[in-house]
């Protein structure tokens, strides 16, 4: 597995949903989160630049999913359900991008992915807890 690269083709399931990332740092940003969305969904992320993602086919078929904050932007394909990427809250500048949609990786090839403290985040402050999300589409 070559770690340091810097460009990844991926695509959802079903292949509906097809992009490249820009990769920050190649493939040692891989991570996990504790929060309680991530820990549901269980995947390896690493970084892409807000402008390092170009979606090649099927924008209009992602599916935005936002909760608590409302900061982070998950996006999903509406057809196959996978998680694709979704813009950070910690870091807006930044992507997360699931490795599992990447060609030639998986989440298993990474021995010892961190573990951020999605729980106890800083930008939480005396935000609310709890179930407060909602489902929107991305308009075509």
């Amino acid at each position: 597995m070559d770690t340091e690269i810097t460009e990844a083709r991926g695509q959802c399931h079903c292949g509906s949903v097809r992009f490249t990332a820009q990769l920050v740092k190649g493939l040692a940003s891989a991570r996990r989160c504790n929060c309680s969305y991530c820990r549901m969904r269980g995947a390896v992320v690493v970084s892409a630049p807000v402008g390092g993602i170009t979606i090649e086919q099927g924008e209009d078929t992602l599916t935005l999913y936002q909760f608590n904050s409302m900061t982070a932007k998950h996006y999903f394909c509406s057809k196959c359900g996978i998680y694709t990427f979704h813009q950070r809250r910690s870091n807006v500048g930044e992507f997360g991008v699931n490795v599992a949609c990447l060609e030639g990786l998986s989440p298993f090839d990474f021995d010892d992915v961190p573990v951020m403290d999605g729980v106890n985040h800083p930008s939480d402050g005396a935000a609310p807890r709890g179930p407060v999300g909602h489902l929107r589409f991305v308009p075509s």
